[in-house]
């Protein structure tokens, strides 16, 4: 498993989305619980390693309601794939869908997923950043896999 590269890491406002930080990779070595003890703000990261999934815009937070781990994301994508990302990580999700979104923007061609992390086999509350990022990155990959299958 190669890491991953970044090159942004910003800490944001939920409220008004403003920066409030930018760190550096060392903050990836920070436990992902760090956002349930700053449920006011999310972590913004931008990858190439990203890009060949066809992903903008990777937030991860802490749910306000449910206290749950969170990814949100667009996935560039056809209309039709919907029912394939839809069954995929209703599958990864292990069917515990608190929290999960998914919808699909015509202007952009873009689709909005809000993905919770906790039901992902492998995601411990203990884990890393880092860590974090490469399990997602992992989910992406069997996704990308899946619509190229066209299952």
């Amino acid at each position: 498993m190669n890491p991953l590269t970044i090159e942004t890491i910003e800490l944001c406002a939920k409220e008004t989305e403003e920066t409030l930080r930018s760190t550096n990779e060392s903050f990836l070595k920070e436990p992902i619980s760090y956002l349930k003890s700053h449920v006011p703000e999310f972590l913004y990261v931008a990858s190439p390693d990203f890009d060949e999934f066809k992903v903008d815009s990777l937030v991860f937070e802490v749910d306000d309601i449910f206290g749950t781990y969170m990814v949100l994301f667009g996935l560039q994508g056809k209309k039709k794939e919907g029912e394939v990302i839809r069954s995929y990580i209703e599958s990864t999700l292990q069917q515990q869908l608190v929290g999960f979104s998914i919808s699909f923007s015509d202007n952009e061609g873009l689709w909005e997923v809000n993905l919770p992390l906790d039901p992902i086999e492998g995601f411990k509350e203990t884990m890393t950043i880092e860590q974090v990022l490469q399990l997602f990155h992992e989910v992406l990959g069997g996704l990308r896999n899946e619509m190229k299958a066209g299952k």
